[in-house]
């Protein structure tokens, strides 16, 4: 007997039927869909040439892996995550790099997303030998929170110079948003960022302000472009530190999955496989040449809203989002976004990941009188935003140039600062980060 959806939780899709499982796996792409594609468009915003078809691909890919480290029981998409965009920002703009061709660029960036995502390996095998509450103690949130908010901040400047390339559409993008993320309903308030970037585009055809030419040339059907990883410090040290916040994230997801579905997914599988899960997708996806992944928020949402919790459905998202990367016109059709409507959406996109990182400390009551806590956060934001002004730090090591982005320089002085300051009480709960079902997007 067919059960109908919305009434009671469904474990088991394929009581529904192949036909309604297929269309909750095409629901479900078109969740992560907006936030996954949007981080290479920004990417090649900063002159790197991220292909959006091998992002498409490594999210499908990443999230199947993930399912196997997670004995195929957690119901998660992995898609790009918004957290290395300064990452990539910063690596774009080294003195060292300068005068380098952008693919040898973007090669040394993703040598640093796959460092960042073995990072997550360690963490896992410290979950493991060590329990959480011990790990956790050097990662509160008064360290991740400012991380999270100075991720946003730092990439304010790149909204800002796509917008203002033509003011009027990016405003229409961030009217779209708005609207249905406050005033939508069911799966309209879900993908908020696809509808304004879909409902802006049509405004700016209408408008003459989209170029075709690429689109008409590109095959319908052709592979991915890859991108091998090369490894240098200097990109190591701006994309590894930021897989703190990145893991930090990953566990407050799975907390809200295990919250919505009514399965304890830190106890089984266990928070030690969903973190290798996660971590080997990012780097498998970092070494080919993709963006670094993360469990999406979105797709949690939709869990919420169609109450079928069973995996397979996700798998078949990631399916969809394999095929999908197959297409070279795709591709075409999504680089012909005009520069404003990636400001507009940017624009509130940017400002939600620091928003984020505000709730992350209000959430977990951070109590700010105490002097330890003002002193991390202070020496983490004059850090992070100061030295990311000035281009970083720059020295020599063994003859070789190494830079420090501010980000990186946040997240040494935060993770020393909490751990040699006394005071330190925090304790660790399932609730780290908190539901982020109704975000605009993982970042």
């Amino acid at each position: 007997m067919k059960k109908e959806l919305g009434h009671e939780a469904i474990y088991d899709a394929r009581q529904l039927g192949t036909p309604r499982m297929l269309v909750l796996g095409l629901q479900h792409m078109f969740a992560m869909f907006g936030a996954t594609v949007l981080v290479p468009i920004l990417v090649q915003g900063y002159g790197l040439p991220l292909s959006i078809q091998t992002t498409l691909l490594f999210a499908g890919l990443g999230t199947l892996l993930f399912h196997v480290c997670t004995k195929f029981k957690v119901p998660a998409f992995l898609g790009s995550s918004f957290a290395y965009l300064g990452g990539f920002s910063t690596v774009a703009t080294l003195p060292a790099y300068e005068g380098m061709d952008p693919q040898d660029k973007l090669a040394y960036a993703l040598g640093g997303i796959v460092i960042a995502g073995l990072l997550y390996l360690i963490l896992a095998l410290l979950f493991k030998l060590l329990g959480a509450k011990k790990v956790m103690r050097y990662f509160p949130p008064i360290v991740t929170g400012p991380m999270i908010i100075m991720i946003g901040l730092n990439l304010s400047s790149s909204a800002i110079n796509n917008a203002s390339t033509c003011w009027w559409l990016a405003l229409v993008a961030m009217a779209i948003i708005v609207v249905a993320n406050i005033w939508g309903k069911g799966m309209v308030k879900i993908i908020p960022i696809l509808l304004g970037v879909v409902g802006s585009y049509i405004v700016a055809v209408i408008a003459g302000q989209v170029d075709f030419s690429g689109v008409s040339e590109a095959s319908i059907v052709g592979l991915q472009q890859f991108v091998i990883a090369k490894f240098d410090v200097s990109a190591i040290l701006v994309m590894a530190p930021i897989a703190i916040a990145a893991m930090m994230e990953h566990i407050g997801d799975i907390s809200a999955i295990s919250s919505t579905t009514g399965k304890n997914f830190i106890e089984d599988p266990g928070l030690h496989r969903t973190l290798v899960g996660d971590g080997l997708a990012t780097a498998f996806a970092g070494m080919f040449g993709g963006p670094a992944n993360t469990t999406y928020g979105e797709n949690t949402g939709v869990l919420a809203l169609s109450k079928v919790y069973d995996p397979r459905v996700v798998r078949l998202a990631a399916l969809y989002a394999i095929i999908l990367s197959f297409s070279p016109k795709f591709d075409a059709l999504v680089n012909s976004i005009p520069a404003a409507i990636v400001g507009g959406v940017s624009f509130i996109l940017y400002g939600m990941i620091s928003a984020v990182g505000v709730r992350n400390i209000v959430e977990n009551q951070v109590d700010l009188t105490k002097s330890r806590n003002l002193i991390i956060a202070a020496v983490m934001f004059v850090s992070g935003l100061g030295f990311s002004s000035v281009g970083g730090i720059t020295f020599t090591v063994g003859g070789a140039a190494v830079t420090l982005s501010g980000l990186a320089i946040a997240a040494l002085c935060g993770v020393i600062l909490n751990a040699i300051l006394p005071g330190n009480d925090y304790e660790f709960g399932v609730s780290v980060v908190g539901d982020k079902s109704a975000d605009l997007g993982s970042y």
